[in-house]
Formats: C-alpha cells, structure tokens, sequence
C-alpha cells in the first residue's frame, strides 16, 4: 500500500491557478518587477475588470502575488523572486510556435527588442543578458559546469566594479535562469539582480517603451567592453 504524498493537494492547487490564460498573462506581464494596477493588467489582458479582479483575487489567495491600495487604485505584484523564476522556468519550457506572427509592425518591433535585451524580473535576459554571462564565464568570473556559481574572482570583480552582493539574503549568489527566447541560461541571483540594478542606476542600460525591453547605451557599451571584453556590436 502506498502512501499519498501530502503536498499534492497543494501542488494540484497551484497548477490549477497557473492553468487559465488569463492569469498566465497576468503573471507574464508582472515580470517587469513591476507593481500594476488592476486597469492596466485587464486592458493588457483584454478582460472586463470585474472578470480581471476575480483573477486576481486567487493569485494573491494562492500567494503568488502580493497586493496593497492607494486611494481608488489596487496594485499588484509577483510575490517574490520564486515566484518570478517559476513563472520564468514554465514560460521557457514552451516551445516556439513558428506559425505564429507579429499582426502589426509595432508588435513585431517590440518583439525584436525583447529579444535583444530585457529584464527578467530583476536581472537581464535575452541575448544582452546571454552576452554578458557568457562573457563573465569566459573570464572565469562565473562557473556553469557544476551548476551557476560567481568564482572567487567573480566575486572580487563585483566589489572592484562597485556592486555590492547582499550575502544576506535567502536567494542564491548566482543561479542560472533558462532564457525563453535564447533556450540558454543567463545569470539570476542575487549577482545577477545587483548586477542589473546596477546597469539601470548608471545608465549602462536603460528601459526602451513600457515593456520589459532594455537597451545597451553608448556609455553602457563602452564600460562592458572595458570590464568584460564584450565587442561592442554584440550589445546592439
């Protein structure tokens, strides 16, 4: 006779939230770290309001996402940083439809800028973030054969860089998140958060439109270049 495991319930229930479009294009969109107005997911959405808050309702019920009230206005956002990652690790077990395409040019430029260079949360993704992790690698700054981890002098680099790395914190240093439009892993963690917190503050990078999308600037470039070798025209 076998024993039922006692986290199926649970694991049950959390499929079932993540088992409705709606909420998985919720969730989706929060990954800009973001905290959203309920309006601005239901237009996002195409759903009623109403229909939208009952959406919401159970993700926050699930824990999935955390709420607070200013005035009229309910904002959202993920829950925390595991949250983020499994939304992420989900989305990039989908495989790419090739029959599906872009309706508009602006849809297909946005798609191109995602691809290019976005925030995943709190880190870099697409091909900037693929770039800039390979290139940390290729200068022994970060391991990828026994799982992500910042080596000794991967550490040093961010202290010689000005990035503090938070060693308090629950969240792994480094850990690879698989990229959903590159199918690589770039770095997430608390080095790979610090690190883009640290593009955005100096101006390395900077948000293109209300999407995820980032770009590399002029400056951002040639401090890369400078620090981990990466030719310029592969942050473009």
């Amino acid at each position: 006779m076998t024993t039922r495991d006692a986290r199926a319930p649970a694991l049950a229930a959390l499929a079932a939230l993540l088992a409705d479009e709606t909420r998985a294009t919720c969730l989706l969109a929060l990954l800009d770290g973001k905290a959203w107005t309920a309006g601005e997911l239901a237009r996002h959405a195409g759903v009623a309001a109403s229909t939208l808050s009952e959406h919401l309702g159970k993700l926050v019920a699930g824990g999935l996402l955390t709420e607070e009230r200013q005035g009229r206005h309910r904002y959202v956002r993920l829950a925390d940083a595991r949250v983020a990652q499994l939304v992420e690790d989900l989305a990039a077990q989908v495989p790419p439809d090739p029959a599906v395409r872009p309706r508009t040019l602006r849809a297909a430029n946005a798609g191109s800028a995602m691809a290019r260079g976005r925030t995943c949360y709190d880190h870099l993704a697409g091909r900037l973030g693929i770039t800039v992790t390979d290139a940390l690698t290729a200068r022994g700054l970060l391991r990828q054969d026994t799982g992500f981890a910042l080596t000794d002098a991967g550490v040093r680099w961010f202290e010689g860089v000005g990035i503090p790395l938070d060693r308090s914190s629950r969240r792994p240093l480094a850990r690879a998140c698989l990229d959903w439009t590159e199918r690589r892993p770039h770095l997430a963690g608390v080095a790979g958060a610090a690190l883009c917190g640290h593009a955005l503050d100096t101006g390395w990078c900077e948000r293109v439109g209300s999407e995820r999308a980032v770009r590399v600037t002029a400056e951002g470039e040639r401090a890369l270049t400078e620090l981990l070798g990466i030719e310029q025209g592969a942050l473009r």
